[in-house]
């Protein structure tokens, strides 16, 4: 038995691993999918106080208060972010660490510095939008969700704090010293910096995946995904 740890990205919360739980879990595996603070059924507790360390926090204290240990922890898309600080902290809990289509941050560097108008369209939305300080979710079909799913996700979805984006990464390298770190590329999504993040894994020598669905994977084809987890965690 493994315990997985499954962290969604922006906008999304534990609803999107619903099936890949239900597969990891047929199998069983322990599975946590939590939600980060302010997101999907939390999404009562967003405010202007949750940053990324809010979120950070989140993932740690779950992995210290449930005590797991030798785990496989996968992040999607900004969840990229969130895994890369916990592994960093905890890297001697973490057994696998993989980037599912996700952000791999540089200390010091912000998810609005690899966006290319380092993320003035975004601060513009959430002013027009967000009073400022939240970000309204982008369409699903922006994220090349499959077309039965769209309607689903447009719903699902909820605002994001627009500080998670800004704050810069505070990353010692303790991450990187992982023996079983992975990236996995969404081919159906176009993304300039979700293909750099690729050729930085391979640069690195983590082992790689592709699957051609769009940026959602965990939707599109779950199935696979389980099979590349369960494969390679």
């Amino acid at each position: 038995m493994t315990d997985y740890v499954l962290i969604h990205g922006a906008f999304h919360g534990s609803w999107c691993w619903t099936r890949v739980r239900s597969l990891l879990a047929s199998k069983g595996h322990r599975v946590f999918t939590p939600t980060l603070t302010g997101l999907g059924e939390r999404s009562h507790l967003l405010s202007r106080e949750i940053s990324l360390g809010t979120h950070i926090a989140d993932v740690a204290n779950l992995m210290a208060w449930e005590e797991l240990r030798d785990i496989v922890l996968v992040g999607h898309s900004y969840g990229g972010f969130i895994v890369r600080h916990v592994a960093d902290r905890m890297s001697d809990r973490i057994r696998s660490l993989i980037y599912l289509d996700a952000f791999v941050p540089d200390n010091g560097k912000a998810l609005f510095d690899y966006v290319p108008d380092k993320g003035r369209k975004f601060r513009e939305l959430a002013a027009a939008n967000g009073d400022g300080w939240k970000l309204p979710p982008p369409p699903a079909s922006l994220m090349a969700v499959n077309a039965a799913d769209a309607d689903w996700v447009d719903r699902q979805c909820t605002m994001q704090p627009l500080s998670t984006f800004e704050a810069p990464a505070q990353i010692s390298g303790a991450c990187d010293t992982i023996p079983n770190v992975g990236y996995i590329r969404a081919r159906g999504y176009a993304s300039p910096y979700f293909d750099g993040f690729y050729a930085l894994a391979g640069e690195r020598r983590w082992w790689r995946e592709e699957l051609a669905c769009g940026h959602d994977v965990m939707l599109d084809m779950p199935n696979e995904l389980t099979a590349l987890l369960l494969q390679r965690g």
